[in-house]
């Protein structure tokens, strides 16, 4: 018969193997959530590109997840109904989201600053097709602490007035819109044509304290600097893990913890990092986009050649696979073996 001592002892030696047990399982369920969280996409710059986004996304012929294309939508867009009728109906075809980013037209190398009727063209247009899925997200505009990007100057409270306009106009539309704000160049030094990234966001709290008020999401263009080139591992602001300084910052202004979409990241590859991707991107799968906040991930750019974002293309001029394109294929199939596995041993 066993003694009082030893009874308690074995007692508190199965509640503990029970809890280390528990523990171990949770942690494998945190893994797989983490993972189903972050749905891959590409950044593309026409709704004509939709098709070859998907397939580079698509790990096997059967694979139905559901994917996001990040695509410009300028003023000249406005009016041509039946090419992104076109896109939004293929969108849905292929299981594509697609995050919408507002722009306005280049003139005198800048894209000049929208006025309330440009906005209002922009969405009723927008609210006018039938999007694939009943949330429609929107960008208001891009990266504006760079004057080449607001009007050949750097305006936060200008940009304040117009984002919170946006937000405004879009959700009084009443057709589930998803509002982001312009991402930042994380990376960007204060000077004459640009503006720190955490400086800009205090000026535009300045301006309006109820300004993030009007942010549904987060938007974050997070790269691997500096150069573009940087290792994975990382943490300063400027790195691939830029967004979680962001969502900091606006958990200290707000107390609200912001889903964030990464809409632009990615390395800009020459021959010396090209053996490095497929570590790159896996690692960044498994250790940085797993952030549960995370929601999307659209690496820059899809197609870049020929011109100045050639290194961070993923398809030549012809078409052809780079290898960006493989080293993110790559990364993407091998990260979801893993969750499959991981979710088929949960049910065995």
């Amino acid at each position: 018969m066993l003694s009082y001592n030893m009874m308690t002892y074995l007692q508190k030696y199965l509640l503990l193997s029970f809890a280390i047990i528990a523990m171990l399982l949770l942690s494998g369920q945190s893994q797989v959530q983490a993972l189903e969280q972050v749905p891959m996409g590409i950044h593309i710059l026409t709704p004509e590109e939709l098709v070859s986004a998907r397939e580079l996304t698509r790990v096997s012929e059967t694979d139905e997840r559901w994917t996001y294309v990040t695509i410009p939508f300028t003023l000249n867009d406005v009016g041509q109904h039946e090419r992104w009728q076109a896109f939004f109906d293929e969108a849905k075809a292929q299981r594509v989201i697609p995050l919408v980013r507002l722009a306005t037209r280049v003139e005198d190398s800048h894209w000049m600053v929208p006025n309330y009727h440009d906005i209002v063209s922009q969405i009723s247009f927008l609210s006018s097709l039938n999007w694939p899925t009943d949330q429609k997200h929107i960008m208001v505009f891009n990266e504006v602490n760079h004057a080449k990007e607001w009007g050949g100057r750097i305006d936060p409270a200008e940009y304040t007035r117009i984002f919170m306009f946006t937000s405004q106009w879009a959700h009084s539309e009443q057709k589930n819109y998803v509002v982001l704000p312009a991402a930042m160049d994380l990376a960007a030094p204060n000077g004459s044509e640009t503006k720190e990234a955490f400086a800009y966001l205090d000026e535009m709290h300045a301006t309006d304290k109820s300004v993030f008020d009007h942010v549904d999401a987060w938007n974050s263009h997070s790269y691997p600097n500096p150069g573009f080139a940087s290792s994975p591992q990382r943490t300063q602001k400027n790195s691939l893990r830029g967004f979680e300084h962001e969502l900091a910052y606006l958990k200290g202004k707000t107390d609200t913890d912001f889903k964030v979409y990464i809409t632009e990241t990615g390395w800009e590859v020459d021959y010396g990092l090209q053996r490095w991707l497929p570590s790159y991107y896996t690692y960044a799968l498994q250790h940085v986009w797993s952030h549960p906040q995370v929601v999307a991930v659209t690496p820059f750019l899809l197609k870049g050649t020929p011109g100045p974002f050639a290194g961070f293309s993923f398809l030549t001029e012809d078409n052809q696979p780079t290898p960006q394109y493989q080293a993110y294929r790559q990364a993407i199939s091998k990260v979801y073996e893993e969750l499959d596995a991981a979710q088929l041993s949960q049910t065995q």
